[in-house]
């Protein structure tokens, strides 16, 4: 079974992101936490394919947060989110370990697109 992880402070955001995740993939195990420290205790308990992580996380430096995952578990995919898809958030995605980087305002189109090219592998 294919285990995912949404990392997103923004309640409101956090949930519209699961739910069309699940439409799209529901037979995924998907977890989600709040901040970083929930989300680390969620991926050492059962550690996921996939995790989403808001590159703005509140009280928590997101691209720290990568850099600790990628660390622990190489073969996790990553993708940071970004509310603007500005170049300095794709370079600081990348030095970070992150995977992929997609912009929050991205259409949903181009989520289910990366993500089912992430899960065929």
């Amino acid at each position: 079974m294919v285990r995912a992880v949404i990392v997103e402070g923004n309640l409101p955001f956090r949930q519209a992101l699961k739910n069309i995740f699940l439409s799209r993939f529901p037979s995924v195990s998907l977890g989600e936490a709040a901040n970083g420290r929930d989300a680390l205790d969620l991926i050492e308990t059962l550690p996921p394919d996939l995790i989403l992580i808001d590159i703005e996380l509140p009280a928590d430096n997101a691209l720290e947060l990568t850099q600790k995952i990628k660390t622990r578990y190489q073969k996790v995919v990553v993708i940071l989110l970004g509310s603007y898809d500005l170049p300095e958030y794709r370079e600081m995605a990348c030095l970070h370990g992150a995977d992929y980087f997609l912009s929050k305002d991205s259409p949903v189109e181009d989520y289910f697109t990366l993500i089912e090219s992430i899960l065929s592998t």
